[in-house]
C-alpha cells in the first residue's frame, strides 16, 4: 500500500469519528477507498483515536499504519538508496536525471523501489533537508555586479572582407538591486575580451559597485578552490585598479548569482529573439544595436515588483556607485617569472630590476604600453619601471635601491667617467683638480686613474673639502701628484700656516694717540 502523509491519516481518522462514509473520506483526503478502509481497520485494532494520533510522531504513526515496513519505503526488505550520493551525482553531472539514476539503482538491486516510489522518496528527502527552498536575498544599492557569458551564441556578423560568418558571444552584467543589465558581443570568450567587457560595463554604469561576482570560468578564476579561489592575475589587476573585490560563485551553484542568471534567461528570449534574423558587418554595429534594444527592454515594468530596471538604476544604484578612477584600466600582458641571480626580469628583450631579496621567488610581471610592474606573491607591487622600446640604449633598467650594498657601491663607481671626476674635483679646489687631472692623464687609458681619483675624492667625506684641498696643494708643491701622497699628508696631519703678524698703524694727523686720553 502506498504511504500516506501524516496529515491525511489524521484527517481520515477525524472524518471516520464524525461518521462520514468511506467514499466521501477517500474523495476528501485524496486517497483510494481501499486505503481508507485499511487505515481505519489498523487504527481500530490498536484502539488509536483521532486525538491520540494527533500527538504521535511521523515514524510512530507510520509504524501503526504500515506495520512491518521501514522508514522511507513500504517494503521491509527493499534497499534504501543513499539519497545524498544520488543528489551529489545529479549536481556533478548535469546530463544525468532521476530516470538514469533509478535504472542504475535497479541494476544493483533488482527487487528495489519502483520508479515512482524512488522519485517520491528522493523529493521527500530534498524537502526534509531544505534543498527545495530558496533563501531570500536582500539586495543593497550598488553592492554587487554579477557577470557571466550568455550560454547561447548567434552567427550574425559577416566579415565584409572574406564573407565569413562570425559567431557572436554575449557578455552580460547585471547590478543586483535594479537588475539593470549591460550586454556586449564579442567574437570569442578569451581573457582579453572578458577584461574589456568588465571594464566597458563599469564605464557604462558610470561608477563602481563594491563586489564583482563572476562564474568559475577560466578567464576569471585560475584555481576554483572552495574556500580560497585563485583569481586570474589580469582580472585581479583590473579589480585593484577600480577598487573592487572579486567573489566568485561556487562551482555548479547558479543561485550564488541569481540576478545575472535571471538576466541571461530574460535577455536570451527578448534580445536574441530580436537579433536572430538580422545580419551585421562588424561587432561595433552589432553592439550599437544591442545598446538600443537593451535600453528599450530596461524601460519595461517589472512583473513582480514596482518600477522598471532603468528607473531603479537611476533612483537607487547610480547614486550609490563608487567613483571611477581618473584613467581607464589598460589591459596588460601578465607573466609569471622566477627571479634569477642578477635580480632582473626579462621582457621583450629588456631586463628590469626587482629587490634582490626576492631572489629565487616567483613573481608576477605586468607589462603595459608604458609601464613594467612587478608584484610579489601577496600581490603587492615591489617594482615599477618605464617600459623601454626599440633598440637604442642599454638593455638593463636598474633601480639602485634594489641592489645589495656591495653591488650598489660597484654600480655607483661604474657611473663615473673622466668628465665627472674632473667636475667633482673642480668643485673642491684648483689643487684637487690638478691632482685628479694628473691621475687620469698618467695611464695609457683614462680608466686606469678612475679608482685612485675616486679614492682621493672620497677623502672629502672624512676630512672635508678644505683639508683635501690643502693636502693636494702640498702634494703639488712636492711634485708627487698621487693618491698615496695626498692620503699620507692628510693622515699625518697638515701643518697649519703661521698666524699673520699685525702691521703697525701708520702715522697720521687725525690719529690722537694714547697720550690724548691721559
Amino acid at each position: 500500500m502506498r504511504r500516506t502523509e501524516k496529515m491525511k491519516i489524521v484527517e481520515i481518522l477525524r472524518l471516520t469519528e464524525m461518521g462520514v462514509p468511506q467514499r466521501k473520506i477517500a474523495t476528501s483526503s485524496g486517497c483510494g477507498k481501499t486505503t481508507v478502509a485499511r487505515l481505519q481497520a489498523r487504527f481500530r485494532e490498536r484502539g488509536i483515536t483521532h486525538a491520540a494520533a494527533m500527538l504521535m510522531g511521523d515514524d510512530e504513526l507510520h509504524a501503526v499504519a504500515y506495520p512491518g515496513s521501514k522508514a522511507g519505503n513500504g517494503k521491509g526488505d527493499t534497499h534504501v538508496p543513499d539519497w545524498a550520493e544520488i543528489h551529489e551525482e545529479l549536481a556533478r553531472h548535469k546530463n544525468l536525471n532521476l530516470q538514469f539514476m533509478w535504472e542504475e539503482y535497479r541494476g544493483r538491486h533488482p527487487s528495489g523501489l519502483g520508479y515512482s516510489r524512488f522519485c517520491e522518496l528522493y523529493r521527500e528527502w530534498r524537502r526534509t533537508g531544505g534543498r527545495e527552498v530558496s533563501l531570500y536575498r536582500e539586495w543593497k544599492a550598488a553592492e554587487i555586479m554579477e557577470v557571466d557569458w550568455m550560454g547561447d551564441t548567434l552567427p550574425c556578423v559577416v566579415d565584409p572582407g572574406t564573407g565569413e560568418v562570425l559567431t557572436a558571444h554575449f557578455f552580460v552584467a547585471v547590478l543586483g538591486y535594479s537588475h539593470y543589465p549591460y550586454v556586449e558581443a564579442f567574437p570569442d570568450e578569451t581573457e582579453p575580451h572578458w577584461i574589456a567587457a568588465n571594464v566597458n560595463a563599469l564605464h557604462h554604469y558610470g561608477g563602481t559597485p563594491r563586489i564583482i561576482v563572476p562564474d568559475n570560468c577560466r578567464t576569471a578564476v585560475a584555481k576554483p578552490r572552495y574556500f580560497e579561489p585563485v583569481i586570474n592575475s589580469a582580472y585581479w589587476e583590473m579589480a585593484q585598479h577600480y577598487g573592487q573585490a572579486i567573489v566568485p560563485a561556487r562551482s555548479r551553484k547558479p543561485k550564488d548569482k541569481p540576478a545575472v542568471e535571471q538576466g541571461v534567461g530574460w535577455l536570451g528570449t527578448w534580445l536574441l529573439g530580436r537579433l536572430r534574423k538580422q545580419i551585421f558587418f562588424s561587432f561595433g554595429e552589432l553592439n550599437a544595436t544591442i545598446l538600443d534594444i537593451v535600453a528599450e527592454l530596461s524601460e519595461r515594468p517589472f512583473q513582480k515588483r514596482e518600477g522598471f530596471r532603468r528607473g531603479e538604476f537611476d533612483r537607487v544604484d547610480r547614486p550609490a556607485l563608487g567613483p571611477l578612477p581618473p584613467q581607464r584600466f589598460e589591459a596588460a600582458d601578465v607573466k609569471l617569472r622566477k627571479v634569477g641571480d642578477n635580480y632582473h626580469l626579462e621582457y621583450d628583450g629588456f631586463h628590469y630590476s626587482v629587490p634582490h631579496t626576492l631572489h629565487g621567488q616567483e613573481v608576477v610581471l605586468r607589462a603595459t604600453g608604458r609601464m613594467i610592474e612587478v608584484l610579489d606573491g601577496r600581490r603587492v607591487r615591489v617594482a615599477s619601471h618605464p617600459r623601454r622600446h626599440g633598440t637604442g640604449g642599454g638593455r638593463y633598467v636598474t633601480d639602485e635601491g634594489h641592489m645589495p650594498p656591495n653591488h650598489r657601491a660597484v654600480h655607483q663607481a661604474r657611473q663615473f667617467d673622466g668628465r665627472r671626476y674632473r667636475g667633482w674635483a673642480r668643485k673642491v679646489g684648483e689643487n684637487t683638480y690638478f691632482i685628479v687631472d694628473s691621475l687620469l692623464a698618467a695611464g695609457k687609458v683614462e680608466e686606469q686613474g678612475y679608482r685612485s681619483s675616486m679614492g682621493l675624492l672620497q677623502l672629502t667625506k672624512k676630512y672635508g673639502e678644505a683639508g683635501v684641498e690643502e693636502a693636494c696643494r702640498r702634494a703639488r708643491e712636492l711634485g708627487s701628484p698621487t693618491y698615496t701622497t695626498v692620503r699620507n699628508i692628510i693622515k699625518n696631519g697638515i701643518p697649519q700656516p703661521p698666524p699673520a703678524t699685525p702691521k703697525a698703524t701708520p702715522e697720521h694727523s687725525n690719529i690722537r694717540g694714547g697720550g690724548y686720553y691721559s
